[in-house]
């Protein structure tokens, strides 16, 4: 999950899908987007504890959902927290995580006769060719991990003998 409206989207999916359930409750870790959502439990036993889960896991752009009905029992404050945290914490145990690797947007102008050199360059870098423009000279924009950025630009500055013009974007 990317945002808070996305979120929110998916929860009221969860909500028509569980019409009889007493409380659906919610956590995103989403960098400026995270949200923490109890859904009528007591304040800070559902989505509080359930967003601390996340956070300690290391995880981002991740929504946790919890679908309670209420069973009879009341479980207290500190037994919902552990009913909560520990369904989030049992369902990480068996999700598929995926590794985000934050990207960065490159863009220079090279002479015509570079623009090969260049195109192999990026290509060899596993980078990906976003645009590229033919006026005065080959504007070239591409993307590739944050972390190799500065070593790629580098080689190329080195290998272009300073006929490659960077474009702040």
């Amino acid at each position: 999950m990317q945002d808070r409206e996305a979120a929110h989207f998916f929860v009221e999916k969860l909500n028509a899908e569980h019409p009889g359930a007493a409380h659906v409750c919610w956590a995103l870790l989403a960098g400026g987007h995270s949200a923490a959502v109890d859904d009528g439990e007591p304040s800070g036993t559902a989505g509080r504890p359930m967003l601390e889960v996340l956070r300690h896991q290391d995880l981002e752009s991740v929504l946790a959902t919890v679908v309670r009905y209420f069973g009879g029992i009341k479980l207290g404050a500190g037994g919902l927290v552990r009913a909560y945290t520990d369904s989030v914490a049992q369902a990480l145990l068996t999700a598929e995580k995926i590794t985000l690797q934050r990207l960065t947007t490159l863009a220079c102008s090279v002479p015509y006769a570079m623009e090969g050199w260049i195109r192999r360059e990026i290509i060899q870098a596993n980078a990906t060719l976003i645009q590229v423009q033919h006026q005065a000279s080959v504007r070239l924009e591409w993307q590739m991990p944050e972390s190799e950025s500065q070593v790629f630009i580098g080689h190329l500055n080195e290998s272009g003998q300073g006929r490659i013009d960077w474009h702040k974007n």
